[in-house]
């Protein structure tokens, strides 16, 4: 690619030609602030905050989409740049709710550290005219209060462009302009499918998860209650953002000492739940080849794909597999076979699932999700919300020693910790549908075509003289695509997986929130995801059905895998809204 010469500050540099001036700062080291751009998602310029001067161009330009050309002059840092952002953070401010002490986002908020950086600390606008808005906590998982909004479009543009969904947008004119549904309706009273992604790209706290430690406080202090903990695959390798660790870092055993120190009675691992899923999903699957079909077969793990399935493609409902995500298979485990094992009436265990997604708040409340006649799973927590609970309770993390899951639900095989990543459902039912084709193992575990974060992903297997084909797609948008190219006839195959989230869970919506510095630089998927894939390698056992605790389980409780025994514990239904 060609590279343009720029001048910047009264320095030389080159970037790509076709690069905007923020781009090509960034390039050579020097950040320009916004608070609405998001590569590839909202580039609108909207926040007029990355306001820089170019040489013979008497306005201001927004650096995020003007474009460079050869020996071009800019300013970054000029009295008049930086006067006029001060201004324009002002006037945000001016209609802005500043009760920042008492914000989810305090310490994590874009805003606030632009305005610090400013020295944005007078009232001059603040007197006027302003709106006020009803505070909607009418959804399941999520919050809005538009008093905090900045109106940056950022949630506007993931919601239609990324999830495909679109049911927030613009409403109004001018002054009154504020983000919200057709019709003024509740989140509550939308099809939205509470994936979060919204909320991590949020700069402020006008949006966020519904905050639920409180009742777990309430459990752990309750003498009555025997309170077990779950934590989901991608857990372990986003937590440490919270506490400042470089993207990727796993963090596994500094996160199960602390939740002991929070206080929990058991500390387990959901990735042993994944194993169970493959096997339910990988027999389904097989039961399904051998009775030609319905195919294809999605996979059910995402509760946001699955909302989403549900509202908007509710013809493709047969075609889900009726196992019940890990979260909810680890908790109908547990208040039945862990209870019998335990001698604990199931009444008085308390399950709380720490998971990178706010749809988990909206599947625990699913119908036919309660095993043994109680919810299996009564809170699901975000990353986020166990991050600021290891903040009350005064836990240095990063000085914490590493401690091992209990046991017996506390070893899964390679195969569960790449769940967490998209396709890696999908490689940990192909390792054991071959070698339950084959007959016997099989020397290869790794099918590396189903890999990375590309939006969708296709390969064809030979197993055992059948010709299997599969596809992955990750966010709803490329879902999307994909379910029109099957029902239109144009693609065909045997097994998809769908994650409702870019990238799969080490990216959803209820991970440390990146200020927009970050998420515009840093692959945080692949990141992320690799420190799974790096787990997955490590590992003795790669195959969930290797797993003896799952072999164990099986064999003296749940008889065998797709067993009616089976299908009552950790399988369950799905319907269209239309039908209710």
């Amino acid at each position: 690619m060609k590279e343009v010469t720029i001048k910047i500050n009264g320095s030389a540099y080159t970037a790509p030609e076709g690069s905007t001036i923020f781009e090509a700062a960034r390039l050579n080291n020097i950040d320009i602030p916004t608070l609405c751009f998001l590569k590839e998602i909202n580039e609108i310029g909207a926040c007029r905050i990355c306001l820089t001067e170019v040489e013979g161009v008497n306005n201001l330009v927004t650096s995020c989409v003007y474009p460079i050309t050869e020996g071009m002059s800019i300013k970054t840092n000029s009295d008049r740049v930086f006067k006029s952002r001060k201004t324009n953070l002002e006037l945000i401010l001016s209609t802005h709710e500043r009760k920042c002490l008492s914000c989810i986002r305090n310490g994590n908020c874009e805003l606030q550290k632009l305005c610090k950086e400013f020295n944005v600390d007078d009232e001059d606008f603040y007197n006027g005219e302003n709106c006020e808005y009803e505070f909607d906590d009418s959804s399941v998982h999520m919050y809005r209060n538009n008093n905090k909004c900045i109106l940056c479009r950022r949630c506007v543009s993931v919601c239609k462009k990324v999830q495909a969904v679109g049911v927030i947008g613009a409403n109004d004119r001018g002054f009154n302009t504020h983000i919200g549904s057709a019709y003024e309706q509740n989140l509550g009273d939308v099809d939205c499918i509470s994936c979060g992604q919204c909320i991590v790209v949020c700069p402020t706290g006008a949006i966020a998860e519904k905050d639920q430690t409180q009742e777990v406080w309430a459990a752990l202090q309750d003498p009555t209650k025997h309170v077990v903990v779950q934590t989901a695959p991608s857990v372990r390798v986003t937590l440490g953002e919270a506490f400042e660790l470089p993207v990727g870092t796993n963090v596994e055993g500094k996160m199960v000492a602390a939740l002991r120190r929070i206080g929990f009675d058991r500390v387990f691992d959901t990735n042993v739940a994944a194993d169970f899923t493959i096997m339910e999903e990988a027999t389904e699957f097989l039961q399904r080849v051998e009775n030609n079909g319905p195919f294809p077969m999605f996979t059910s793990c995402s509760p946001g794909w699955v909302k989403y399935c549900e509202a908007y493609h509710p013809e493709l409902i047969p075609n889900l597999s009726s196992c019940k995500s890990p979260q909810q298979m680890f908790g109908a485990l547990i208040k039945t076979w862990y209870a019998q094992k335990n001698n604990i009436d199931p009444k008085d265990i308390f399950v709380v699932g720490i998971m990178p997604c706010t749809a988990k708040k909206f599947e625990v409340t699913r119908e036919n999700q309660a095993a043994a006649g109680f919810t299996d799973v009564d809170i699901a927590l975000t990353t986020r919300e166990l991050a600021r609970m290891i903040d009350k309770v005064g836990i240095r993390f990063n000085d914490l020693p590493d401690e091992t899951f209990d046991q017996p639900l506390g070893d899964a095989t390679g195969a569960g910790y790449i769940f967490g990543a998209t396709g890696g459902v999908m490689e940990a039912a192909l390792r054991t549908a071959s070698e339950t084709l084959a007959g016997h193992a099989l020397e290869a575990v790794d099918f590396v075509e189903v890999r990375g974060t590309q939006g969708i992903k296709e390969a064809t297997y030979e197993m055992s003289g059948q010709t299997v084909k599969v596809a992955v797609a990750s966010g709803i948008n490329n879902a999307k695509r994909l379910i029109e190219q099957i029902e239109k006839g144009e693609a065909f195959y045997h097994f998809v997986e769908i994650m409702a989230c870019p990238g799969g869970c080490v990216n959803g919506g209820g991970q440390p929130v990146q200020p927009g510095s970050i998420r515009n630089f840093v692959d945080l998927r692949s990141k992320r995801a690799q420190a799974l894939y790096a787990e997955d390698r490590g590992k003795g056992l790669r195959r969930s059905h290797e797993n003896p605790v799952l072999q164990r389980i099986y064999q003296e409780f749940l008889e065998a895998p797709g067993s009616h025994q089976a299908h009552h514990i950790l399988h369950t239904s799905f319907r269209s809204p239309i039908e209710e």
